[in-house]
């Protein structure tokens, strides 16, 4: 369930800007198979906007990850809106962190960041968690 609300969260970034580039449907693509959802069922879900629903049992490692995936959503087609840095910043301040947590994440990540350098990051973003 957390799986879907983080997809149905991305749409909902990918289409701020009024067009969901195919760059943005990869990715949230390639998230979805990559946890075991078939491409239709992902692809059901860039045909609307969806209620924003953090689900209140995600762990740190959840959590960051929400918000990874986010921001390197918002960085894959090389431009930044400012609906979807305060549509981040909202998320972020939802999952538990606070709000200086946004630039930091927007210096440290990019499209292309992988999965050990992610790792790093997260021991580096748990700071601006909430107690």
């Amino acid at each position: 369930m957390a799986l879907l609300q983080q997809l149905k969260l991305l749409v909902n970034l990918a289409r701020i800007d009024g067009d969901m580039a195919e760059r943005e449907k990869e990715y949230i693509l390639n998230i979805g198979k990559a946890n075991g959802f078939p491409e239709s069922s992902v692809s059901t879900l860039f045909y609307g906007s969806h209620e924003v629903v953090i689900p209140e049992n995600l762990t740190p490692d959840e959590r960051f990850d929400y918000l990874f995936s986010l921001v390197q959503l918002m960085k894959i087609d090389e431009r930044l809106y400012r609906q979807e840095m305060q549509f981040c910043s909202k998320i972020a301040e939802r999952l538990g962190y606070s709000h200086d947590v946004m630039f930091d994440l927007l210096t440290h990540i990019n499209s292309t960041t992988e999965k050990k350098e992610q790792q790093a990051l997260r021991a580096l973003f748990d700071q601006y968690l909430k107690k």
